[in-house]
């Protein structure tokens, strides 16, 4: 293996590690000090911080799925799908540096609420946002990850895109 490969491979890595740490300090932090019943306001009429257990997926859907089926569509094939995501974005050749830092932010929110599930039976939720004409449901750091994850593929597409547009410009320029 090269050291591009190599390096490129323990930052996106580190990223993950960050991503998951972030989204557990939070939760572990709510935990302990914020109980059910309160709300508190941090931007007034925009932004409150309140505890929330989802035994869901987002949403809450998926919560009252009896077992074995809970279990099998909000652990087992999430875990499945995460750890072949991580191995994806890790071996696959000519991804870009912003595919993979989409995908790991993506896997690491991903990791963050699996894991509370496995070890609490619910992921914990906290923040909500309300934005006049609509607002958010109640999310935590790792459903941002997710969200900002995908924000960054899609710019990834986006830049792609305009790069392809323009060498097709520049082409029939030059055989014109």
């Amino acid at each position: 293996m090269d050291k591009k490969r190599v390096s490129r491979g323990l930052w996106l890595l580190l990223l993950l590690a960050l991503v998951i740490g972030a989204d557990r300090v939070s939760k572990i932090y709510v935990r302990d000090h914020i109980h059910f019943a309160l709300v508190i306001t941090v931007v007034k009429n925009f932004l409150t911080i309140s505890r929330v257990e989802n035994t869901g997926a987002f949403l809450s859907m998926g919560d009252k799925l009896p077992n074995p089926w809970h279990f099998i569509l909000l652990s087992v094939l999430p875990a499945a799908a995460l750890a072949w995501g991580l191995l994806y974005v890790l071996l696959k050749r000519g991804l870009t540096l912003l595919n993979q830092a989409g995908i790991i932010v993506i896997l690491a929110g991903g990791i963050g609420n699996l894991y509370d599930r496995a070890v609490y039976g619910s992921v914990t939720d906290f923040a909500h946002m309300n934005f006049g004409l609509f607002e958010t449901g109640i999310f935590n750091i790792a459903d941002v990850a997710i969200m900002v994850g995908v924000g960054i593929l899609l710019l990834n597409a986006f830049m792609r895109e305009r790069l392809q547009k323009r060498q097709a410009a520049a082409e029939k320029v030059v055989t014109a």
